[in-house]
């Protein structure tokens, strides 16, 4: 029983560190939504002003401290283990732990201590069943999410142009860098083709319409303006705000980036994908054995 205990607290120090990583990263989503809204709310001006940018770019060392502070615009998933790991996390856990013990006493007073013809392995045979059921079930299933995440993460690799600033303080320059290396605060030139990099800011559109069927499921393109909004209503309905996963169908604009990265609508969703779901109340109930 005292083993038993044991693997039981080990899961519990996991669950625990589990989840103060996740409440950092939700954080960090919720503090990128507040700037959304507030971007959304307010006029383009203003917007550059609460992200410390301007009207024709960050200079190299402004874009240095963006990234320390909002972080890389990379969607991270959970690394997928190796499928030897992923067998034995599918299969050690609390419910499994205490079907094994079962089994083992059912095994030992059914099969060991029992008489010649009283011998009887039906109930290890069927709680084994349930183990293998379970694990394979457990495993499958964390496959799927694993590589779905995977997918998700390469479908938004690209290229993005964007206006700069060098640091002594010449004319803005308009570039071409890799998608990871935007940061909050960069502006963004946006063209028919283009898959939108970041969430943006719209701060000036010509006759722009985006599809946003990965993130709504709307097939129908959605023009964006750069007039801001100040009825409340869901992130995506913001006509002024475009988002990582979009894609440019016609029209040109200029956007500002207000959030990168896992902080993103579409982050989110990633890594929706990669989490445990909640735990059921027999879950929690076991786990407090």
């Amino acid at each position: 029983m005292k083993f038993l205990n044991n693997i039981l607290k080990k899961f519990r120090i996991c669950d625990t560190k589990r989840e103060e990583k996740q409440d950092g990263r939700a954080t960090v989503r919720v503090l990128a939504k507040e700037r959304l809204l507030y971007a959304a709310g307010h006029t383009p001006a203003e917007t550059l002003s609460m992200l410390g940018s301007r009207e024709n770019g960050l200079k190299a060392a402004e874009t240095e401290r963006a990234r320390k502070e909002y972080g890389s615009n990379v969607v991270s998933h959970e690394k997928q283990a190796s499928y030897a790991k992923r067998i034995f996390q599918a299969f050690i856990n609390p419910f499994t732990a205490i079907l094994l013990t079962l089994a083992g006493i059912s095994a030992y007073t059914d099969i060991v201590l029992a008489g010649q013809g009283e011998r009887n392995a039906t109930t290890v045979l069927i709680i084994g069943a349930m183990v293998m059921i379970s694990g394979i079930l457990r495993f499958s299933q964390e496959t799927k999410s694993s590589n779905a995440a995977g997918r998700l993460s390469e479908m938004i690799r690209s290229n993005v142009c964007v206006m700069r600033l060098s640091d002594d303080g010449g004319a803005a320059v308009t570039e071409e860098i890799p998608m990871e290396e935007l940061v909050t605060g960069d502006i963004v030139l946006l063209s028919a083709g283009d898959m939108i990099p970041a969430d943006v800011r719209i701060l000036s559109a010509k006759d722009l319409f985006v599809s946003q069927s990965a993130l709504t499921g709307e097939s129908e393109p959605v023009e964006k303006l750069a007039s801001g909004e100040t009825q409340e209503k869901a992130l995506t309905e913001y006509a002024c705000l475009a988002f990582m996963g979009s894609s440019c169908i016609s029209g040109s604009a200029r956007a500002v980036a207000i959030a990168v990265g896992d902080a993103t609508v579409l982050g989110g969703q990633a890594r929706a994908l990669t989490q445990e779901g909640g735990k059921s109340s027999f879950e929690k109930g076991v786990n407090s054995v």
